[in-house]
């Protein structure tokens, strides 16, 4: 299929006329929108607890069955694409995927509970087709900064939702709604909104820049279903699919983990407040707003000074410092220099995210949808993997603690706990940290033969205007 002639070559964000910048703002908006109903739960947890009666163990397993559905979504919905289209599957995503928002919203019990977080975990599949509509929509010159923007911009729903879904509660107790049902309420108000972005999807939006799969099938322009089955083979069998998957892994599946467990880290290594930990590692989130556009803008720029070999170094090289920043903060006790290396490590993990997305529309253009799946999930078993291990080293140096203490009365149990959680954690993040810079090396193992070196540098020569910065004109 050939649509280079029509792909954006920048982006400019005001172009709304142009359907890769209207495709780039919807598509960013959608996924910011699952992302928000996806995390939507999490601050209201403690009335969840209270008006279910949640056992510490179901609280866990939510969080884990959430991430699980991701996984098999994001595999699944990569191959959708590659055979109807970006457009229907969105639609569909997100029309189908409101569907379990909506019903947490009249659970009665921790089961129907456990099972609507489930079903909810498949919208966090939006990622794929977010990269793939973008993927399509851009040109080489300018792909990897469109790509990592809209991740990135899509992101921050799941660091939002701390701040907006209280303000959701706020309204629906404005109008006589009791507190502790406000929950409910607000979960049905974000399901309704992502079904009708659902809508707004269908209407506005077309898979590519010469128009929709099904008519361009019509016109003998897309391949067959052969062809299609062909390269979803070939994508299982190229091993630097599997690379990819291990490096998200190592780089969005290592941000969802350390996020998931720096308040409490915060509170326990540092003495500070839930509050000012929470708002802390809500700044890192909003970091989206521009950390992974950095990735995607300087895996572009080493892709047009190196060839499809730089965009591989780069990613090589801003995954290491991922790692190091990572390793060097576990290691810290002074909250300075804590809160220096975890910004760093912030800055670094998202930009390798935009980075790694830089590189993957490189991989098999006949394929992106597949590969965006499998890589996309590979973050989300990066981030199971890495919880498991935090939590089980977590599980077992709070049972030593509490033999060790146990005749020293309740309080002195509980800080020996919480003392004996956040080294556990720290070693934790250490050995993450080391497991992050093997990644990076692995990652050099990703080679491009000399024809796609040359094909995709003939495509960037037919760019007319390579721009890197948002907004040029």
């Amino acid at each position: 299929m050939e649509t280079q002639s029509k792909k954006a070559t920048t982006l400019k964000l005001t172009d709304l006329k142009s359907m890769p910048i209207r495709t780039f703002w919807i598509t960013s908006i959608a996924f910011f929108i699952c992302f928000f109903a996806w995390f939507g739960i999490v601050p209201f947890m403690p009335d969840v607890v209270k008006d279910l009666g949640l056992t510490p163990e179901q609280k866990w397993n939510s969080i884990i069955l959430a991430v699980t559905g991701t996984v098999f979504a994001r595999l699944l919905v990569g191959k959708l694409c590659d055979k109807y289209g970006p457009r229907l599957c969105y639609t569909y995503l997100l029309v189908i995927g409101a569907i379990p928002v909506i019903l947490l919203g009249f659970v009665q019990t921790p089961t129907q509970f456990l099972v609507c977080r489930l079903f909810i975990g498949f919208i966090g599949a939006s990622f794929v087709i977010t990269q793939f509509h973008t993927s399509i929509m851009f040109a080489p010159n300018i792909v990897g900064t469109a790509n990592a923007t809209s991740a990135g911009w899509g992101n921050l729903g799941g660091g939002a939702n701390r701040l907006g879904m209280p303000l959701i509660a706020a309204a629906v107790v404005s109008f006589g709604v009791a507190d502790e049902v406000a929950w409910r309420y607000s979960m049905m108000i974000a399901g309704v909104i992502a079904m009708l972005m659902g809508v707004v999807y269908y209407f506005f939006t077309q898979d590519t820049p010469e128009g929709n799969f099904a008519q361009l099938k019509k016109e003998g322009k897309m391949p067959t279903l052969k062809k299609d089955e062909e390269s979803f083979v070939s994508v299982l069998k190229d091993y630097r699919v599997w690379i990819l998957f291990v490096i998200y892994a190592a780089s969005f599946g290592m941000e969802l983990t350390v996020y998931g467990t720096m308040d409490d880290y915060l509170q326990n290594t540092f003495g500070l407040t839930r509050s000012t930990a929470g708002n802390l590692v809500l700044s890192f989130a909003l970091m989206n707003i521009f950390a992974r556009t950095l990735g995607g803008f300087f895996g572009d720029r080493f892709g047009r000074l190196r060839g499809l070999r730089g965009r591989v170094m780069f990613l090589a090289l801003i995954l290491a410092v991922e790692g190091f920043m990572l390793t060097v903060f576990s290691t810290t006790t002074s909250i300075g220099l804590g809160i220096f290396f975890l910004i760093a490590f912030s800055l670094s993990v998202q930009m390798a995210e935009g980075a790694t997305f830089s590189v993957v529309p490189f991989i098999n253009k006949k394929a992106i949808g597949s590969i965006s799946g499998i890589v996309g999930a590979g973050g989300n078993v990066g981030a199971f993997i890495a919880a498991m291990f935090l939590k089980s080293k977590s599980a077992m140096a709070e049972t030593q603690a509490i033999s060790l203490n146990s005749t020293l009365g309740e309080e002195a149990v509980r800080i020996a706990q919480a003392s004996a959680a956040s080294t556990a954690v720290s070693a934790g993040y250490f050995v993450i940290g080391i497991c992050v810079v093997l990644a990076a090396g692995l990652s050099l193992a990703i080679k491009f033969s000399t024809e796609d070196e040359k094909a995709t540098a003939l495509e960037m020569n037919k760019s007319n205007t390579p721009k890197y910065v948002l907004g040029d004109k």
